[in-house]
């Protein structure tokens, strides 16, 4: 492991725990692979709110879209085998389709650029007001005319990847969901992951949670059911150590196991620009890519009723990172992009000196709470409150046992002014000054606030 890495993965994991305490979710798994190692996996909160049993790594949760990654790997592994290509019309596999639809290709599925549907005239299960399409109702949408023409633009379709998972059935002679289960995660070695609910009882699962700002607080969503039709494209059970282990089997440098290096490639490369968004995004096959330069990266994210997931493999850098929480307040592919800063500030300073690896820790004011990250020669004053905790961050320089200098702070901060840290008998930071404030530690500071704001006499 790199000397950086396991000191950015400890901030890395306080972060999101902040974020998992202030943003009240009820539950978040965590994992990181380098190097197709896994060198994180933890969880936070509880599988159900109403039940309180604890969230632990190996909990299965509903993972969404993650699927379309599965799906498109299991169709790169028949193009391998000479069954398929990616420039066959669909209407050679599947009858019933309407006749544009028919002349549409499987990388155009691949790549939503069929022009297919979203969801249908009815998307009711997406508000858990009716069951996931069966073969027979999703044959029957797909029978009606496309919204817009092949290769127009990126335009996403569930229906892509439920008429995919027809495709699969149609060539393997057998349902989808076994055939995946053997093909694609038997092979990946992975133990935690299900093509499609319902699990078994002994299977730990998650509840899914509604958004709380709706009744005042999280109400559970109970989502462990069939996905019908959809598997293909949103049916997927897993955990997000799982997922960091299929990821990673994608870059370029990776084993045979699930694909050789030519169809990794092809799937990884990107084919489509998204448009109408403020972030840039594009997509390749069952994959979409954000980022640029040495951190741009691949993965996907998954939305499913009370489940939020998304997962990035970084690979100039050898990183694949997943978050999954039950519930829909917080978008994971903030806390992962969050991650992701992190990370990078880490290595590109590399690690910490034995001067500045003494400053680090969470100090409090009764304004929030300031993360030090010792990074190189310097110290990074980070934000665990804002989902880009980097953003602004002050920089300490030079950086001695007890005394710093503010080398860096946007203008209405206190550039250039001194930092210390008084320690306690023990020789652990007892509090930190920035400038002319005073931070403590958590209990320190909340026992301040208590007998100041919360005692008899000044209670409201």
């Amino acid at each position: 492991m790199s000397d950086w890495l396991h000191p950015a993965l400890t901030a890395a994991g306080r972060w999101l725990a902040y974020q998992q305490r202030t943003s009240r979710l009820p539950g978040l798994q965590f994992a990181v692979a380098h190097r197709g190692q896994k060198v994180a996996d933890a969880a936070l909160g509880v599988r159900s709110r109403s039940s309180g049993e604890a969230l632990t790594t190996d909990t299965r949760l509903r993972v969404a879209s993650h699927s379309k990654t599965f799906t498109a790997v299991g169709i790169m592994r028949l193009v391998e085998t000479g069954r398929l290509r990616l420039d066959d019309k669909v209407g050679h596999y599947v009858a019933g389709l309407h006749a544009d639809s028919a002349e549409t290709t499987i990388a155009q599925l691949l790549t939503h650029t069929a022009g297919l549907t979203r969801d249908g005239a009815d998307a009711g299960q997406w508000q858990m007001r009716r069951p996931f399409l069966d073969a027979s109702e999703l044959r029957q949408a797909l029978a009606e005319s496309p919204v817009i023409g092949a290769n127009t633009r990126f335009k996403y379709s569930n229906h892509g990847f439920g008429l995919l998972g027809l495709i699969i059935e149609r060539i393997a002679g057998e349902p989808y969901a076994g055939w995946i289960a053997r093909e694609v995660v038997a092979r990946a070695a992975l133990t935690q992951t299900l093509p499609d609910g319902p699990l078994p009882p002994h299977v730990p699962f998650a509840s899914g949670h509604g958004v709380a700002a709706l009744l005042g607080e999280h109400f559970d969503i109970d989502n462990g059911g069939s996905t019908g039709a959809l598997a293909s494209a949103t049916g997927f059970v897993s955990t997000a150590s799982d997922l960091v282990q299929f990821y990673s089997l994608l870059v370029s440098d990776a084993p045979d196991t699930l694909l050789g290096p030519s169809s990794r490639r092809e799937m990884t490369r990107r084919h489509w620009r998204v448009p109408d968004m403020t972030a840039e995004r594009h997509y390749g096959l069952g994959l979409m890519h954000g980022g640029d330069g040495e951190w741009a990266w691949f993965g996907h994210g998954g939305a499913f009723p009370g489940c939020l997931s998304h997962t990035s493999v970084v690979a100039a850098q050898g990183l694949a990172i997943s978050i999954i929480v039950n519930a829909v307040d917080l978008a994971p592919i903030s806390l992962v992009d969050g991650v992701i800063s992190i990370l990078r500030a880490c290595a590109l300073n590399g690690a910490a000196t034995p001067a500045t690896s003494k400053w680090s820790g969470r100090f409090w004011s009764i304004w929030g709470a300031v993360d030090l990250l010792p990074v190189g020669d310097r110290v990074l004053v980070t934000q665990p409150a804002q989902l880009s905790p980097l953003l602004d961050a002050v920089e300490l320089i030079d950086v001695g046992e007890t005394t710093a200098r503010i080398g860096k702070a946007h203008g209405f901060s206190s550039h250039g002014e001194g930092a210390r840290l008084e320690l306690d008998a023990e020789g652990r930071p007892g509090a930190l000054w920035l400038g002319g404030s005073r931070l403590l530690p958590e209990a320190a500071m909340a026992a301040e606030v208590q007998q100041r704001f919360r005692s008899s006499g000044n209670a409201a």
